[in-house]
């Protein structure tokens, strides 16, 4: 059952709205929509709606996941608003916050997306969790074609998905892959026919949903504070973490609830 979030973000009450974003609420995840016409860019608008929807759902404890997708079939996002980059050298305010925001957040992130996904979409989309695409759907970091450079972390995050060269390839010359090679890269995990990708999105998200909170909170930070330190530090980091949650009543539940081979019930503490 799909159902529309009152977070200031998105009105129920409204028939037709202007404003930058949807939120709605499928179960225990949220689906958060990128609706800006006509190329779902990213304006300092929609990245402080985006970010109040991130805030609302991470709140929001009946929440356990969150899909980020772009309206229609044929842009999740075309990245920065240009116009806003021409007047402000820093480009749209929030928008470097909401990249950190994605990733630190105790919820899994999945990112659907759904046709072009370039610069600073590309980049909200590396700082999801997990990537799902239809096969319509192509990735590029355009932005060396402008005599600028990406800056919502594409350096950072793209060599880290895909490797050294096959980013500085995508960097360096601009050009866009499609759904095949960024399945074959890494890029994405999943590629599904754009009639589905909604459905997709939601089911995975579901069964994220479906985890234990404090685990998987804590296996995001334990691979996302470390996974590119030394071996040593990560392994430190992952007991550290490890302690925590066992120290839980999710992880008592859990034991018990296998021992006793009954389905488990999660609180999140």
């Amino acid at each position: 059952m799909t159902t529309r979030l009152t977070c200031g973000v998105a009105c129920p009450c409204m028939a037709e709205t202007s404003e930058p974003i949807r939120v709605e609420r499928e179960g225990a995840a949220a689906l958060v929509t990128i609706a800006h016409p006509p190329v779902n860019a990213i304006s300092g608008a929609v990245a402080a709606a985006l970010l109040e929807a991130l805030t609302a759902a991470e709140a929001d404890s009946a929440c356990r996941a969150l899909v980020l997708i772009g309206d229609g079939d044929r842009y999740f996002s075309a990245g920065a608003d240009l116009n806003e980059l021409r007047r402000n050298a820093g480009g749209a305010p929030g928008t470097v916050e909401l990249t950190r925001v994605l990733e630190a957040s105790r919820l899994p992130v999945v990112a659907a997306v759904n046709g072009y996904a370039l610069g600073g979409g590309c980049e909200i989309a590396l700082a999801c969790d997990l990537r799902i695409c239809s096969e319509n759907a192509r990735f590029g970091q355009p932005e060396v074609t402008l005599g600028i450079m990406p800056g919502w972390g594409g350096t950072q995050r793209l060599p880290r998905l895909v490797g050294r060269g096959r980013a500085l390839e995508m960097l360096l010359t601009g050009d866009q892959i499609d759904s095949a090679r960024a399945l074959e890269w890494g890029l994405v995990t999943r590629v599904v026919p754009p009639a589905d990708l909604r459905r997709e999105a939601l089911a995975l998200a579901a069964l994220l949903a479906e985890r234990p909170p404090l685990a998987v909170a804590a296996i995001k930070r334990a691979v996302g504070g470390s996974l590119d330190g030394p071996l040593e530090n990560g392994l430190r980091r992952e007991r550290e973490e490890l302690d925590r949650v066992l120290g839980s009543q999710d992880a008592r539940e859990g034991l018990s609830a296998f021992l006793e081979k009954r389905p488990p019930a999660w609180r999140g503490r």
